[in-house]
């Protein structure tokens, strides 16, 4: 039994995973209404039955009644005068055991038994049955007249029998109708509201085919319109990630190109030094010392290219690290950068949980876009108060124009084209901030130079409460 129940259920499994959604609504809406129909008309059937058979008991109970009160005397030619009047039906008048009918008893002792006689009797009050007479149902109905007799009176129940016939065929033919109006209307109604989900597939089979992130319109305001805004929405995003993707090649490529070339070069002219009889010392060295810088500055390259395309972390880190630390190891550093560069820096302690190594790479990238800008023996002066980081030189500055797009990616102002880099420093800086719930922005010192301003929430306690931090991002 099992097996076959397991059988069964992979059958139906198939069956449904073979046929299309518009046809399973239409299915399941006509079983639905197939079986809506069929109980209705059970229900209809067996109450019109009923109601036959009470209305039929209480005209035949009324008519016995009437005729028994009226009896009186002894039957004439075996049936009472006020019996005679009911000619429609069949009459029998049972009394002292003996049995009176028209036109024989013979035939009354079809439907004259032991419950006429035990009302006849006065052993009940009043006996109803069915019987059969002839193939023909009749509706066997006794009173007591007086002690010792009892009234019958039968009636064919053939037309109610008809009329029964009649309304189950009625209702035959009305519940197929309803069955196939209702699959017909099913399959419409499915076909009609999935009309927007295969316009969707259309959509996401063109895009896989073509790419083209082209939305769709939507009309009205339903669960459906829902989901096609939500896929719009879904073809924007993917619209804009392409975007960045392809501007981030473009624009890697066109920064890769100037160290590429520019190690080319200079690797020729050491191989042409070689054939024409080689370089003096000097020249030798200064060619060395710019491919070293090529190569330096093609590293940081790749390495800003790698860390700006993840658009998550692989692994998310969250460690408790001390940002006064962090801003003390990124100044010594740089100071062995810029050996000319003054540095005064002045923090507190103020404890972030996140990534070290990416909060240590933005810190960097700030003292040394201030060392860069600043002139032989400026002063940068490096400040870290509640989380507060500002970074300020005593360099040109950043323009007012240059200032909202300073941290956007591979951008470089007119000043900058001109010096090496890449134009990824500060946007490594800004996603840093992101990634850690912060902000960065770009002012103007007190000396005219550029200020940088990094937030990072966090606490100033060495163990701060992870939800308190998580609060203060948000």
């Amino acid at each position: 039994m099992n097996a076959r129940v397991q059988k069964l259920a992979e059958l139906r499994t198939r069956l449904s995973a073979r046929l299309p959604l518009a046809a399973r609504v239409a299915i399941l809406t006509t079983v639905s209404v197939g079986l809506t129909l069929a109980a209705v008309s059970i229900i209809v059937y067996f109450t019109a039955r009923a109601e036959f058979n009470s209305s039929l008991d209480e005209s035949l109970l009324r008519r016995a009644t009437s005729a028994a009160d009226e009896v009186t005397g002894s039957p004439i030619n075996g049936i009472p005068q006020t019996a005679l009047m009911a000619a429609d039906i069949k009459i029998a008048f049972l009394r002292d055991g003996l049995l009176y009918s028209s036109p024989s008893a013979k035939a009354a002792r079809e439907f004259v038994g032991p419950s006429e006689e035990a009302v006849a009797n006065g052993d009940s009050e009043r006996s109803m049955r069915t019987v059969d007479i002839g193939g023909t149902p009749f509706r066997v109905i006794s009173v007591q007249s007086e002690p010792g007799t009892a009234l019958v009176v039968a009636q064919s129940m053939e037309s109610s029998s008809n009329a029964l016939d009649r309304l189950r065929t009625v209702l035959l033919v009305v519940s197929f109708a309803g069955v196939v109006i209702a699959g017909l209307n099913g399959w419409v109604v499915a076909a009609n509201g999935l009309r927007p989900v295969r316009r969707l597939t259309a959509a996401a089979e063109r895009v896989a085919r073509t790419e083209q992130l082209t939305p769709i319109s939507v009309s009205g305001h339903d669960e459906l319109a829902r989901l096609t805004n939500a896929f719009n929405a879904m073809l924007l995003a993917l619209g804009s990630s392409q975007q960045r993707q392809r501007q981030l090649v473009a624009d890697a490529g066109h920064e890769l190109r100037t160290p590429l070339t520019s190690l080319r070069t200079n690797i020729e002219l050491l191989a042409q030094a070689e054939t024409r009889g080689g370089l003096s010392d000097r020249t030798r060295l200064e060619l060395m010392s710019d491919v070293r810088a090529q190569i330096g500055e093609l590293t940081t390259l790749v390495g800003d290219l790698v860390e700006l395309a993840r658009d998550e972390e692989v692994e998310p880190i969250h460690q408790v690290a001390d940002l006064a630390e962090v801003v003390q190891t990124c100044a010594d550093r740089v100071r062995l950068r810029a050996p000319s560069i003054a540095l005064e820096v002045h923090t507190q302690p103020w404890h972030v949980t996140g990534n070290p190594t990416l909060l240590e790479r933005a810190v960097t990238n700030l003292l040394d876009n201030a060392a860069k800008w600043s002139p032989p023996l400026g002063t940068v002066r490096v400040d870290l108060t509640a989380g507060v980081l500002t970074v300020a030189d005593d360099g040109p500055g950043i323009s007012a124009e240059d200032r909202p797009h300073v941290f956007e990616r591979f951008y470089r102002s007119r000043e900058a084209r001109m010096l090496p880099g890449s134009g990824l420093g500060l946007s490594i800086v800004s996603q840093a901030a992101d990634r850690h719930g912060g902000s960065v922005a770009a002012g103007e010192s007190d000396s005219g130079g550029a200020l940088m301003t990094l937030t990072v929430p966090g606490s100033s306690e060495p163990r701060a409460d992870a939800d308190q931090i998580a609060r203060a991002r948000h």
